[in-house]
């Protein structure tokens, strides 16, 4: 069950899915495992006949279509988060096939909501000092919310540069930005020793208890903060990795750069941002150019 709260920890977090969602990933989930109980196989022992077995049961006890979707749905993400994070080595559900399904656009910040965000942290507390560089580094380069809070002090390079270890513990370097380096430094210099219990502490962020942030404990910040800066939206910390991306976009850089920066496999996953920035330029000209609405109102 610790796998099953670990997973369902990360699609609240890191995926910002809505609570019914993951309660109803829970009961499946749940549900699953019972099964696999039943059957006397572990986690490591399951198959892809062991799920189609589960699913098939469930079909012949008149269990409704978009219900056995979900279902796989659903177990098809746990086992792939398992490999993701190193505790299984195969994937039963690698060659299985799975449904099509629309892909929503991700939610994203405006440039000034950000510059909202990054404001209110109160730098005259270690804890605000500490919030301010985690903001700053997040947006500035894109991580994920573990990536973040995996981060060790000897990953952060004086010429400006972070180093991350994504999915698959694969490393990548990310240019970290002034804005963001320099919050980090005045963190380092006027907070995170007064945090720290031990000198033998290498995470780069503490809680205040001189521990490594967690996922939970960071997820809690973050949504303070975008109360505080009056963002009406859901916020979460992968609303600052799709904001980071959009952004960029936005602003010229070049898509390989941005999946690069993202640690993302297969270009086609970065992709989706384009769409967001093909609307922000159609929204641009719309109100800029001399031409535009008299062609619309023609």
């Amino acid at each position: 069950m610790d796998f099953l709260e670990h997973y369902l920890s990360h699609l609240l977090i890191e995926r910002g899915l809505a609570q019914n969602t993951i309660e109803a990933y829970r009961n499946d989930l749940i549900q699953f495992l019972d099964f696999c109980f039943e059957l006397d196989k572990s986690i490591e022992d399951v198959d892809p006949f062991t799920i189609l077995s589960f699913l098939h049961r469930l079909k012949m006890e008149g269990q409704a279509p978009s219900s056995l979707a979900r279902k796989g749905t659903a177990i098809r993400g746990f086992f792939q988060f398992l490999v993701l994070e190193d505790k299984l080595e195969h994937n039963p559900c690698a060659f299985m096939d799975s449904p099509k399904q629309e892909r929503k656009l991700p939610a994203v910040l405006t440039m000034e909501e950000v510059d909202c965000l990054l404001a209110v942290p109160d730098l005259t507390t270690e804890a605000g000092y500490r919030d301010k560089a985690m903001l700053e580094v997040l947006y500035a380069t894109g991580m994920r919310v573990s990536e973040l809070i995996g981060l060790d002090i000897g990953d952060i390079d004086p010429l400006g540069f972070v180093r991350c270890f994504g999915k698959g513990s694969k490393e990548r370097i990310i240019p970290l930005g002034r804005s963001a380096q320099r919050a980090v430094d005045d963190y380092l210099r006027f907070s995170r020793g007064k945090i720290v219990k031990s000198l033998r502490e290498q995470a780069l962020f503490v809680n205040m208890r001189g521990k490594r942030m967690t996922r939970q404990g960071f997820w809690k910040i973050l949504k303070k903060y975008g109360k505080l800066a009056g963002i009406k939206q859901e916020i979460t910390p992968h609303t600052l990795r799709h904001s980071f991306a959009t952004h960029l976009l936005q602003n010229g850089a070049d898509l390989r750069s941005v999946q690069e920066m993202l640690g993302h496999v297969d270009i086609a996953t970065t992709q989706i941002y384009t769409h967001l920035t093909s609307e922000h330029l159609l929204n641009v000209y719309d109100q800029t150019h001399p031409r535009a609405k008299r062609n619309m109102e023609g």
